[in-house]
């Protein structure tokens, strides 16, 4: 018979044990522990913020795009054996690279905006103050150069690539009013950075290009059959629903990785099966001015996670 799920487990999996499970529940957790995820993984379990208290710098979260620490923590406990290498072309502020270091892997990430790097750095420094036992680095650099931006030393021997493509300000950033009567709800924090380099600020079309070539020198930098993880969601520009998870299986295609699983990762929590939605202020906002002008549309509430592997093959790594 199985230990009952421990509270490390729960963590990681962005369950909060205070709240209890039933016998059934508990099952359920359980397995997901283990890797038997099926399609859905139940990742927003727990506020962003408050996964986050402690282990990250009150700095750092000022990120407008940042990943939900239980994805990492799911990805590297699945397709990653201590001691492994895991990397981040995108890498922000450090949310692969940490939650790597506290699951005994090597953590490395390049970062496009100087400010974020920094903050990474710090979170790396905390994670190492904090008895982690993997190492963390990141550089700065332009990600669609990324073998020449990671040391040669690592270069066939990154077990796991997590990632992310940037969404611009249109789908992030926090609600701020000076209070009433004294202005408008103001939105803060929505902005990667000012360099017009980013490629958050591109057309379409040029992020597309951009991902295609950040996603050739993961290939390129992979051990043999290693794999390529990539959390994207779909987004509204100016009204038109811009098709991200759609880009990135065509970038990840067309940089010569088979794409072996596509996941759900909820943001939503789930409480007695009812999903407990986590959208922003703005997000809820324009949902709601959309259906009241006729065109129906629906909160996102879960990132697509597509699963890519080099077609060098190699060894099998999943747990399960």
């Amino acid at each position: 018979m199985r230990e009952p799920i421990s509270s490390t487990d729960a963590f990681a999996l962005g369950i909060d044990p205070a709240e209890g499970a039933g016998p059934d529940v508990a099952r359920l957790f359980e397995l997901i522990a283990d890797g038997v995820q099926g399609s859905v993984l139940l990742t927003g379990q727990i506020l962003s913020r408050d996964m986050r208290r402690g282990r990250y710098t009150p700095a750092s979260m000022e990120h407008p795009g940042k990943m939900l620490p239980t994805i990492p923590r799911y990805l590297i406990a699945t397709y990653t054996e201590e001691g492994d290498q895991v990397a981040d072309p995108m890498a922000g502020i450090g949310t692969t690279i940490v939650e790597a270091m506290h699951l005994g892997r090597h953590g490395i990430g390049v970062e496009y905006e100087h400010r974020w790097a920094q903050h990474a750095a710090d979170n790396i420094r905390l994670a190492t103050s904090q008895g982690a036992t993997g190492t963390g680095e990141i550089y700065t650099g332009d990600a669609r150069r990324l073998p020449a931006l990671l040391p040669p030393e690592v270069h066939g021997r990154i077990s796991l690539v997590i990632t992310s493509p940037p969404y611009g300000p249109s789908t992030h950033g926090h609600a701020r009013t000076p209070g009433a009567r004294r202005g408008k709800v103001g939105k803060i924090n929505h902005r990667y950075g000012t360099d017009a380099g980013n490629l958050a600020y591109t057309d379409h079309a040029e992020l597309a290009e951009g991902f295609t070539q950040i996603l050739t020198g993961c290939a390129a930098v992979l051990r043999p059959g290693g794999y390529v993880a990539v959390t994207a969601r779909p987004y509204r520009r100016r009204g038109e629903l811009i098709d991200i998870p759609g880009m990135v299986a065509a970038a990840g295609l067309a940089a010569g990785l088979t794409l072996v699983e596509e996941l759900v990762a909820l943001i939503a929590g789930v409480r007695d099966g009812v999903l407990v939605p986590r959208a922003s202020f703005f997000q809820q906002k324009n949902v709601r001015e959309a259906v009241a002008a006729g065109d129906p549309q629906w909160l996102i509430q879960h990132e697509d996670l597509l699963v890519f592997q080099s077609s060098a093959g190699g060894p099998e790594r999943r747990r399960g």
